[in-house]
């Protein structure tokens, strides 16, 4: 009886995702091949963080209901920020909610990395959003209506800013062996959360800005040379033209005397005076930080 009930049980659930399915044209089968997307998505986009050296300003995340008991805040939160209506703040005005962020293991990938981001200036991570329901004369309260990580005391706001979502260009027009662009040249330096290692829809951090040029949705090619030491760490010196045991060559190739590797491409998501925040839309291989860059 109950392997006659459960059959009967099993033929109604799948009559009914019939009916569900037919009374729903948008429904996908796992089968059925979807289609690729034109652009970086919303998600994407607005978690991408930044690293700049402009001011920051001094509106604050203070605090939150049931303060008591929440460590963090998240979506659907209502927390406080430090302005009200004497400062202008009004009832349904938008912000983006950011934090200051360094590295926590403080180690070196590659020889000039510390370097290039202290001057590029400082990483920040995207926390979220808010939209401001009460407004009172020094202190507003505000939904937290996005999140891309958990919110806390202390956090940045700043007044809501559309980013673009340039469209992404076809693959196929990738170029493994593009001629040198002549245009700015880069580094990744690092990658989001501090990463050191990237493939497709990575997202990283380059040392080319507005001051250089870049402008959001530029094209960035990303290349390295074969046997050059500064950039990754190296296990032998000089494998461009010889390796221990299995050959060498008549001639002393340098680094440069070898054609570049072109690895993969990236969109510009964003840009700031001396950085720019690249999603990597193609690779070949795995990127790593050190990793040179130049504007297509």
């Amino acid at each position: 009886m109950r392997a006659i009930a459960a059959g009967i049980g099993l033929g109604m659930l799948l009559a009914g995702a019939g009916a569900w399915t037919q009374n729903n044209p948008q429904a996908v089968s796992s089968t059925q091949p979807v289609a690729a997307t034109a652009s970086a998505d919303y998600t994407a986009v607005y978690c991408s963080s930044f690293v700049t050296s402009d001011r920051v300003g001094d509106t604050r995340l203070i605090s939150g209901e049931q303060s008591s008991t929440k460590i963090v805040f998240a979506l659907r939160d209502y927390v406080f920020i430090n302005k009200g209506s004497s400062q202008g703040v009004r009832v349904g005005d938008r912000y983006s909610v950011y934090r200051p962020e360094s590295d926590p293991t403080d180690v070196q990938w590659f020889k000039w990395q510390n370097k290039l981001m202290k001057a590029m200036g400082t990483f920040y991570k995207d926390t979220g959003q808010l939209k401001v329901v009460n407004v009172q004369p020094n202190v507003s309260t505000a939904e937290v209506t996005f999140a891309c990580d958990y919110l806390q005391r202390g956090d940045f706001v700043r007044p809501f800013q559309e980013r673009p979502m340039p469209p992404y260009k076809p693959a196929a027009q990738f170029d493994r062996f593009a001629p040198v662009s002549g245009k700015s040249v880069g580094m990744v330096v690092v990658g989001k959360d501090f990463s050191q290692t990237y493939g497709a829809f990575s997202t990283v951090y380059i040392n080319l800005g507005t001051n250089q040029g870049v402008n959001v949705g530029d094209y960035m090619r990303v290349f390295r040379y074969q046997g050059s030491g500064s950039e990754t760490l190296t296990y032998y010196a000089d494998p461009q033209y010889k390796m221990l045991g299995f050959g060498s060559t008549p001639t002393r190739y340098k680094w440069n005397d070898l054609p570049r590797e072109i690895l993969g491409e990236g969109i510009v998501l964003s840009v700031n005076p001396n950085s720019s925040t690249v999603l990597l839309t193609f690779s070949r291989i795995e990127i790593f930080a050190g990793d040179y860059v130049e504007v297509e």
